[in-house]
């Protein structure tokens, strides 16, 4: 649909719960992207049909094992280049996504397509409150163009708060 305020898309998608492999929801959204403007991130309204599994545990063990850490935690090339994660990497490739999703979504326009490639570099910041902060350095694919480019993006994390880009 196109009407004054922008182009509309109707999308339905199954969505894996990526603590559980082989299970998947359905998912609905809107899409409005605005007419002339370059600038602004598109509105999505999504609809969740089903119940994703609970990370609550796994992401305070996950809180917990870095807060531990005598040093901070440095890692390269998640994935490696035959697309293996390391399973102690899979909460920072995770997080990885959601600041990946949060770039496309503010730089998306109706003639790309961004894919998370790779995570080149990301590096512990000790911080003094109770937030954990990974200062990373993400590849990201334009499969129209075939470009990639890095990202320098700051994620600021809590069990309880979620992340923040």
């Amino acid at each position: 649909d196109i009407d004054d305020v922008g182009h509309k898309y109707y999308l339905e998608l199954e969505l894996e719960d990526v603590l559980d492999k082989g299970r998947t929801v359905s998912c609905t959204a809107e899409v409005l992207y605005h007419l002339g403007s370059k600038s602004s991130a598109p509105d999505v309204q999504a609809t969740v049909q089903g119940e994703l599994r609970s990370t609550q545990e796994a992401d305070q063990e996950f809180y917990n094992r870095i807060r531990s850490l005598e040093k901070e935690l440095v890692a390269e090339n998640i994935p490696d280049s035959h697309g293996n994660v390391p399973p102690e990497l899979e909460p920072i490739h995770l997080l990885a996504w959601a600041a990946s999703g949060y770039v496309i979504w503010q730089n998306s326009t109706e003639n790309t397509k961004f894919h998370l490639a790779q995570v080149k570099h990301v590096k512990q910041v000790k911080r003094t409150d109770e937030d954990l902060q990974f200062d990373y350095v993400l590849l990201l694919h334009e499969m129209v163009s075939q470009e990639v480019a890095p990202w320098e993006v700051t994620v600021l994390w809590h069990p309880q708060r979620g992340a923040r880009v």
